[in-house]
């Protein structure tokens, strides 16, 4: 019988005659023992464990905020009495700029995608109820991460909660913004350092704490494809790298808390095998470029979560099926914490409803499905090593580029990432305009009709009591102890000194969201999106 070569991932541009079908000439020169290694050993193509999930599944960690602290507190404690094992914060759009919710730029959006918190009184009301020594937090904040985190740990020290027992994951990729999403307030540069402070404050206060999640999750959903999402991924972990021990900290020392955050979308395959390759590159990373000595260092632990752009307003219940295949992919690639999209994220926050059975997905995937019997069970398929070869191969080539530029920050002033994710998110809508690509019950099996299914509604009193709220603490503060606070904050900010216990300081006086960026600001400058490409 005569097969069709298997044309690698190119065939995504068109449809093959045959289907390929891959085979040993498609490894040639592949050598298990140093590509793949045993699971829990270098390179760690197959899993960061020896027994991956057959010791510990992954965390079900659902993505989780709206209106005020409230509100999600409650939704939290939902989740948690319905198996979740882990938190994860999601923010208001006014919180995600450093914004107050009384600022004039924040009306309208408070409370809309995300849980507004101005605060350290907002923030004791998110975690009320909950020991703080017992739960997993992850926050998706940015370019106010710091500010959150000092929030986060002055609720801990009121509960008793001293910071070494603190285990979370703070987002805090503020690169990723400057690439995709746009999420960001002062130049790269000082964004940088503010990065690096947390870093240096959590390697010696909080050794249970991820510093930073090192995001490709964002690059992708603006259009890149895989294997830049793996590079411009890996080479911001780089660039945290090289700037944290430029910083004096002993690279065994942080890197260990360094966490990544992938996409998972819809091409099966191709998503296992790029999880697959990221473990093997960065462990090489690590190892051989920045010669980490302890094993745990080269170790790249990951959260997933499955893909919201490839969610349909359009008959919105087939995003459960999505979710499920992008979900069983995740956990075939070995991640070890997942986020399960709901299906009416592409209409509204996720009601009560849509956010348990995305719980479920997960839920039934772990317990049902016996698929965490296997350690990698996909290794050694032709298919898959072959992609997982190809992808590394395209990601290497992507990271020498940018290493060519002079690094990431170089690659930034000069619209390189912007430029390449825009051309890839091209290159996809025209495949979906030229037919090549189907979207089911959108370009295909389509039907006509009102969306029927329950939507979260968020209403404008919720922004109108958290505005009184705030406008009544900034009236009632100490306001000379909020005065000092912030002057430390500024000449902290001005000396280059790691500014966390000046923030931590201002947090305590009721110093607000907007009103520590706002004094960074005057020191760091702002940033307007840099260069047209």
């Amino acid at each position: 019988m005569s097969v069709q070569p298997y044309e690698g991932r190119k065939a995504k541009s068109g449809t093959p005659k045959e289907p390929p079908c891959a085979g040993p000439d498609d490894l040639n020169g592949f050598d298990p023992v140093l590509a793949l290694g045993d699971p829990g050993s270098f390179p760690f193509t197959r899993g960061i464990h020896r027994t991956m999930y057959g010791g510990r599944l992954w965390t079900m960690r659902q993505f989780a905020g709206f209106g005020s602290a409230d509100d999600t507190n409650q939704r939290f404690k939902y989740l948690l009495s319905h198996g979740q094992t882990g938190l994860s914060t999601a923010f208001d759009l006014p919180t995600l700029m450093g914004r107050d919710s009384d600022d004039p730029l924040s009306l309208g959006e408070v409370g809309r995608c995300g849980v507004a918190i101005s605060s350290l009184a907002d923030m004791r009301r998110l975690f009320v109820g909950i020991n703080l020594a017992e739960v997993s937090t992850s926050m998706t904040i940015n370019a106010p991460a710091a500010i959150l985190l000092a929030f986060y740990i002055c609720v801990a020290e009121e509960q008793g909660v001293s910071p070494d027992k603190l285990r979370g994951t703070l987002q805090n990729d503020i690169l990723k913004e400057f690439h995709a999403q746009n999420e960001y307030v002062f130049p790269p540069r000082p964004s940088v350092n503010l990065v690096i402070d947390t870093i240096e404050y959590c390697t010696h206060h909080m050794p249970q704490w991820n510093t930073v999640s090192i995001s490709g999750y964002h690059i992708r959903e603006a259009g890149a494809t895989a294997a830049q999402e793996l590079a411009f991924t890996l080479a911001d972990g780089v660039c945290y790298t090289k700037k944290s021990i430029e910083r004096g900290l002993d690279v065994d020392a942080f890197a260990q808390r360094l966490s990544f955050f992938f996409d998972v979308h819809n091409d099966f395959f191709e998503e296992i095998a790029k999880l697959r390759a990221s473990r093997r590159i960065w462990s090489k990373l690590m190892r051989d470029r920045f010669h980490a000595q302890q094993e745990r260092s080269w170790m790249l632990r990951m959260h997933c979560q499955t893909a919201g752009v490839t969610l349909t307003e359009q008959q919105p219940m087939n995003n459960l099926i999505r979710v499920a295949y992008q979900a069983l992919a995740a956990v075939l690639g070995g991640t070890q914490s997942l986020h399960t999209n709901s299906m009416d994220e592409t209409l509204a926050l996720p009601s009560e409803l849509a956010a348990k059975l995305a719980l479920r997905t997960q839920q039934i995937l772990a317990h049902e499905t016996h698929v965490t019997q296997a350690v990698d069970p996909l290794g050694g398929s032709y298919f898959v090593e072959k992609m997982t070869n190809e992808i590394e191969e395209e990601a290497w080539a992507i990271l020498d580029e940018i290493d060519a530029m002079g690094g990431v920050l170089a690659a930034v002033d000069r619209g390189y990432f912007r430029r390449c994710i825009t051309e890839s998110a091209q290159a996809e809508q025209r495949r979906i305009d030229q037919g090549e690509q189907k979207v089911v019950g959108v370009t295909d099996f389509v039907e006509k009709g009102p969306v029927d299914i329950p939507i979260l509604q968020i209403t404008q009193e919720t922004e109108d009591v958290q505005v009184a709220g705030l406008k009544e603490l900034k009236r009632t503060r100490d306001a000379g102890r909020h005065a000092a606070a912030l002057d430390r904050l500024r000449e902290d900010a001005r000396k280059g000194v790691n500014v966390m216990p000046a923030l931590i300081d201002a947090a305590k006086a009721d110093a607000t969201v907007g009103e520590m960026m706002d004094t960074m600001k005057g020191v760091f400058g702002a940033y307007d999106g840099g260069p047209e490409w």
